[in-house]
């Protein structure tokens, strides 16, 4: 399918008025033509994998567009490169969750990226960091539970970033870990007892949040069937 043609596809499935929700939930909806979700997922279908279509619809800009991108690249086919150069684009939350949750995770570089990342002073490369975090810790389920601890003193030293979408993103990630094994459960309190020490109040919040969940009792009984 042609570039032309899933962008009329686009325009034909927009409902601007979605665009003012959109901007409640902090999307930046400037370059977006007001899609919900299971709409894209529909033109998703009628596509299906395309690597060098992902590519031309990234480099529109067009928010719905990108999110297509992710949906129907290949993760066998994304190079590090690329993966560099899209990261450096995001500007809304959701782009960053679902490339990282719908395709980041599924490549060879994701755990690597995910410390690298980690450190960035951009806020939404940042953000990518601990979402790929959250989605390789429920995706990926053939990868031992030892290859996540490593994550934990970055969570830890990252608290204290008082960013939303960042610490979100902390959050969200320690969270995930914690609720992956018991071993990664019992892990994942420890580091959140640690966290919640720390002066900061981001910090403080990452950690009540995660100690909240981590120890609700249905949580506790999911993890130890």
């Amino acid at each position: 399918m042609e570039l032309t043609v899933v962008l009329n596809l686009l325009r034909q499935a927009a409902k601007p008025e979605y665009l003012s929700g959109m901007s409640r939930y902090g999307i930046k909806t400037d370059h977006a033509f007001g899609i919900k979700l299971p709409d894209i997922r529909a033109i998703v279908k009628k596509i299906g994998k395309n690597h060098s279509l992902a590519l031309e619809l990234w480099v529109t800009g067009y928010h719905e567009a990108r999110f297509l991108a992710a949906f129907i690249d290949n993760p066998k086919e994304v190079t590090e490169k690329q993966m560099e150069d899209w990261v450096r684009d995001f500007d809304s939350w959701d782009i960053c969750d679902q490339t990282c949750g719908n395709l980041f995770d599924q490549t060879p570089f994701a755990f690597r990226k995910a410390i690298e990342w980690s450190s960035a002073a951009e806020e939404f490369v940042k953000r990518a960091a601990f979402a790929l975090m959250a989605a390789l810790a429920v995706h990926a389920k053939k990868i031992p539970d030892n290859e996540f601890l490593n994550f934990l003193p970055v969570i830890e030293q990252e608290s204290g970033d008082d960013r939303n979408f960042v610490k979100k993103a902390v959050n969200w990630a320690l969270r995930q870990i914690g609720k992956r094994s018991r071993f990664l459960h019992k892990e994942a309190l420890k580091t959140a007892y640690r966290i919640k020490e720390q002066p900061s109040r981001s910090a403080k919040w990452i950690a009540a949040d995660a100690i909240r969940e981590l120890e609700n009792s249905k949580i506790i009984a999911r993890i130890r069937r």
